[in-house]
């Protein structure tokens, strides 16, 4: 679980462990990351820190070999980690701002996924979450109800490439045990969206359905917990 040291990918982490699985907190900050791991096992959950910063292919390939190294095979792959740096409306955007966020969004997704997959590959049944957002649907974001100030190109179209990752290697993936699927949590109240209304309890439930799906689930979608999402 990437960006797992708070919000939304910290509830994710509990509830995950909560049915079992040993929680892979990985986070960039050590401090903050270690202080996650103490919360829940404190909670009387499995929990290790991972320390994993998704733009440096270093931290990346080391993390990779510590999963290896100690388990030996990935279950669950929840791509949480993302940044929101727009402040301007798209004609006043600075590239420099665009770069930052597929930086993270977008590269160190690919970058994350690549590194993980033959770990994925040795687990019973991989799953692959990409979390997304109802900011990466083309149809939402050009219909007549999207708000002005919801049209922050960076970030949106960030995760509309998600979605398209998210496609490309679940089709690679069809003839494996490996389901690969994006989700949307909701308007998730987080550092990130301190104005959302629902709460990270809420945006986990389809993120922790999708982590956990049977072996006929769907695989190359983009879902909510209410089922699935437009593109």
């Amino acid at each position: 679980m990437t960006g797992a040291n708070k919000g939304i990918g910290l509830e994710i982490a509990r509830q995950l462990a909560r049915l079992g699985h040993t929680a892979l907190v990985a986070a960039r900050d050590t401090t903050r990351g270690q202080a996650a791991v103490r919360l829940l096992q404190a909670e009387g959950l499995d929990a290790v820190f991972l320390p994993l910063d998704v733009t440096d292919q270093s931290s990346i390939d080391a993390a990779a070999n510590a999963v290896e190294e100690r388990f030996g095979r990935l279950d669950v792959l929840v791509n949480n980690a993302a940044v929101a740096l727009d402040d301007a409306p798209p004609s006043g955007l600075d590239v420099a701002i665009l770069r930052r966020t597929y930086e993270t969004n977008v590269f160190g997704v690919f970058a994350v996924i690549r590194a993980m997959l033959p770990l994925l590959h040795k687990a019973d049944a991989g799953r692959i979450v990409n979390m997304s957002s109802g900011a990466g649907s083309l149809t939402l974001t050009s219909g007549p109800d999207w708000r002005p100030e919801w049209n922050t190109l960076a970030y949106n179209t960030s995760k509309s490439a998600l979605n398209a990752i998210t496609v490309h290697f679940a089709v690679e993936l069809r003839s494996t045990p490996i389901k690969v699927n994006a989700v949307n949590p909701g308007y998730v109240r987080t550092d990130m969206s301190p104005q959302g209304d629902r709460t990270v309890e809420q945006g986990a439930i389809a993120p922790v359905r999708l982590a956990t799906l049977p072996a006929d689930g769907p695989t190359g979608g983009f879902f909510d917990e209410n089922g699935i999402v437009a593109w």
